[in-house]
């Protein structure tokens, strides 16, 4: 897999999740499995663990994860969640990030096969807060296409669905569609997700 460049897409989600209100933390997201604080509790675990896994660090970041929980959400959310962003940037910078073999998930993998995770955890999560609280969404286009490459392999009509399930069923979306459309239709969104008060 080809190095890419969180940089954009890393720096786009520190922005999405500065501009959450906290009233905005209980309302559901098209995530079925998360509220708006579970899903920003994630994104500040997934920074931290992947950011690990391109340092080949084997410890307990890249172990066995735990879903989203808004009950384990900093208190300095707004800061500590772009920080660990911006060190999972130069993380995934770093010579060799993208070589040999690491572990996410208690897993291990060619590092290039978690970087592509990675872009698909980045891209769909930043569509998910985008949405859920109302903010413009912005997809870096190298991000997008990595993500498409992990779902091309993964995603399946047949995953698993369901309220504990953060991405599910593929769903069917034209191949006119655009590239952000095609990776959210596989990554088991509803394109059409709106929160209830919209």
């Amino acid at each position: 897999m080809e190095p890419i460049d969180f940089g954009p897409a890393a720096q786009h989600l520190a922005i999405l999740v500065t501009g959450v209100g906290d009233d905005q933390r209980g309302a559901p997201t098209p995530c079925p499995a998360y509220q708006v604080g579970d899903l920003l509790e994630h994104i500040g675990t997934l920074a931290r663990a992947f950011a690990a896994a391109a340092r080949k660090d084997r410890g307990p970041l890249t172990g066995q994860p735990s879903a989203g929980d808004a009950t384990r959400l900093a208190a300095d959310w707004r800061v500590s969640i772009p920080r660990d962003l911006g060190t999972l940037v130069r993380a995934w910078s770093a010579p060799g990030a993208w070589d040999g073999i690491t572990r996410i998930a208690a897993m291990d993998s060619p590092a290039g096969m978690v970087g592509v995770t990675l872009a698909d955890e980045l891209v769909v999560h930043g569509w998910d807060l985008a949405r859920a609280t109302g903010q413009p969404f912005q997809p870096d286009p190298a991000a997008v296409r990595a993500a498409r490459s992990f779902l091309d392999l993964f995603a399946s009509p047949d995953a698993p669905a369901g309220d504990e399930v953060a991405f599910g069923p593929s769903r069917p979306t034209s191949p006119s569609a655009p590239d952000l459309d095609q990776v959210l239709a596989l990554a088991g969104r509803d394109l059409t997700w709106a929160p209830a008060n919209a």
